[in-house]
């Protein structure tokens, strides 16, 4: 796993959905500021940071710890975004973009996650 974190594609997926939930939460009501707007922002940010940190550790089992908490984080922002539309506080379309997002992060961290663990797999055959 050479390179940055930056080359990795879901990082870069990653961070396109945090702009995108920066602002679309920007418009939510100033009495959701300490909750569903940081709320949502958080998960976000966690998303490309989990990834970023996953990408510097020394393992893949640490590796992995991290890619996991960042596909959690993904989930986190699915369902709050369901909240925000219920509630009338993002639009229909702005939804469909950040779930759109959302599940093509998912997808690439998903595609990463098997790869890893397919190393590791291979890496423990091979040692026995």
């Amino acid at each position: 796993m050479g390179g940055t974190f930056r080359d990795l594609k879901c990082w870069q997926k990653a961070f396109e959905l945090t702009i995108s939930v920066y602002a679309a939460t920007r418009g939510f009501p100033r009495d959701e500021l300490f909750a569903l707007t940081s709320q949502l922002r958080r998960a976000a940010v966690s998303v490309m940071s989990d990834i970023a940190e996953g990408k510097g550790r020394i393992s893949d089992r640490d590796s992995l710890r991290f890619f996991g908490n960042a596909r959690g984080s993904l989930f986190e922002i699915e369902s709050q975004i369901d909240i925000a539309e219920k509630l009338g506080y993002i639009s229909p379309s702005d939804t469909r973009n950040i779930r759109s997002q959302a599940g093509e992060a998912g997808k690439m961290l998903n595609g990463l996650i098997r790869s890893l663990n397919r190393d590791s797999k291979t890496e423990t055959a091979n040692a026995a």
